[in-house]
């Protein structure tokens, strides 16, 4: 039974029950459950209590403040809907209303649940805290912060000894750090390993910014390139005098996607992988990520796999694996092992695809593009011709290696090596038959992945990003 003592006692029946009430410097206890309140009025009968005024709950180095509450004895619980504060020197949990069971050690709050801790703060609608496991379970509106990451889900476990969280439903995770959010149904997080994976529905966005030095002819024509974000407002007016913000936006779509933010800062997406950034785009079955050296390769699983297909501007890579290297955001070079194949097709003629075969191809772009392709071994080519924009039929060739070099994305000059062969077909026998002019391991692949479609799968198609998780602009320019 609960015992209450305090200044100024009154009794009385009421429906045959007999009320005690109890008022200043009320002290009840059951137990090692100790709790002070201005006035508590006390159920004999029903061994509970309703507390009212300042009220104090302890047990051991848990303490529960609330304005106003009830204790029931028999199953020695606390409640409140009037403001809960749960502080037990390990986390503070606030919430609109809550209860705790102290033969359970579980703490139940409901309604702008807020839970805080040394590490991270932890928001929802609902949170079950299991106190003896460190373990919470949050519901309705889940959002957990630290100093270098948000997790949003609908549903949500925390593990706050281990720093372990499992998320569920509509799950998105931003990086601070990199500009980078991962979005899931489903998602296994390890802080302490810096490692995250998302195994249902994972799609990366992550969002790169720079400023790009004006030309002086298009200092009157300044606009943004591959952007969501339209607005200028926050961007001081004396940038627009020579430069340009370029966003640059990455998107990643695939089976299972994997992030390890440690020092190496890289990302692992397997399973019917889409990739596109800017002018690239790539289908493939693995791809790896790293961030800090600008680097992506992609990978054929096995033999029996389809190759990784890399789209740039309107050419087309294939091969074992490819290897891209970036430069402040941009490619630089392209490097395709083992059964390579790259085709180009022409802005004006369709049906016209430029294409080049051997085991190794090693690209290097500039500024406006392609520059020069290095072949390596069993080098098969075939180039269509133009005379002024007009068709001129077209040269087969093969050697051992070679070397292409390019013009304004033109072809300008091709320099074969270790007994070149080459032969010219003219116009009147390649004029309708351009699809007969095929080399053995080039394929025209359809299903390049558009951004515009990726992201309509996840949102509505009113929006190129949800609400929730469109970066600030403020964290763009930062």
């Amino acid at each position: 039974m609960i015992t209450v003592i305090g200044k100024e006692l009154k009794g009385h029946f009421e429906n045959n029950e007999s009320i005690r009430e109890v008022i200043g410097d009320v002290v009840l206890t059951q137990g090692n459950v100790v709790i002070t309140c201005d006035t508590a009025i006390q159920f004999i009968s029903r061994n509970s209590a309703h507390l009212i005024g300042n009220v104090i709950v302890t047990q051991d180095t848990l303490t529960i403040y609330t304005d106003e509450g009830f204790y029931f004895g028999n199953e020695r619980r606390a409640y409140s809907d009037k403001g809960v504060k749960l502080d037990d020197k390990k986390v503070i949990l606030t919430a609109r209303k809550g209860e705790y069971f102290f033969n359970e050690n579980l703490a139940d709050f409901h309604y702008d649940v807020k839970l805080y801790d040394t590490v991270s703060t932890l928001t929802s609608d609902r949170l079950l805290y299991y106190r003896e496991i460190d373990k919470a379970i949050a519901t309705g509106t889940v959002k957990i912060v630290d100093v270098e990451n948000t997790i949003n889900s609908d549903s949500l476990e925390h593990y706050r000894d281990s720093q372990i969280t499992f998320g569920f439903g509509n799950v998105i995770i931003r990086s601070f750090t990199n500009n980078t959010s991962i979005y899931g149904d489903h998602i296994e997080d390890y802080r302490v390993k810096n490692y995250s994976l998302v195994d249902e529905n994972p799609l990366l966005i992550q969002i790169d910014s720079s400023y790009r030095q004006n030309k002086k002819e298009e200092i009157d024509s300044l606009s943004f390139t591959d952007t969501t974000i339209s607005s200028t407002a926050f961007i001081p007016d004396s940038l627009f005098e020579d430069s340009t913000l370029v966003i640059d936006t990455l998107i990643i779509k695939a089976g299972i996607l994997e992030a390890y933010r440690d020092t190496s800062n890289f990302f692992i997406a397997k399973d019917s992988v889409k990739m596109v950034r800017g002018e690239f785009a790539s289908r493939n079955d693995y791809t790896i990520f790293y961030r800090d050296e600008e680097k992506i390769i992609t990978f054929k699983v096995d033999d029996e796999a389809k190759p990784p297909v890399l789209w740039y501007e309107n050419s087309q890579l294939t091969g074992d694996s490819l290897t891209i290297y970036l430069q402040d955001r941009k490619i630089e070079r392209v490097d395709v092992n083992r059964n390579a194949a790259i085709g180009s097709q022409n802005e004006l003629y369709k049906d016209r695809w430029d294409q080049v075969s051997g085991m190794d191809v090693n690209l290097y772009f500039g500024e406006d593009g392609l520059e020069k392709t290095e072949v390596f071994e069993n080098v098969l080519s075939i180039y269509f011709m133009y005379e002024e924009d007009d068709p001129n039929g077209l040269i087969k060739a093969s050697s051992k290696d070679a070397v292409i070099e390019f013009e304004e994305k033109k072809v300008a000059n091709v320099r074969l090596y270790g007994n070149p062969n080459s032969e010219y077909h003219p116009e009147n026998l390649v004029s309708g038959k351009e699809r007969e002019f095929v080399l053995p391991k080039f394929v025209i692949y359809l299903d390049r992945p558009v951004k515009e479609e990726i992201l309509n799968h996840y949102f509505s198609k009113d929006e190129t990003e949800p609400e929730q998780s469109s970066i600030e602009e403020s964290e763009i320019i930062e």
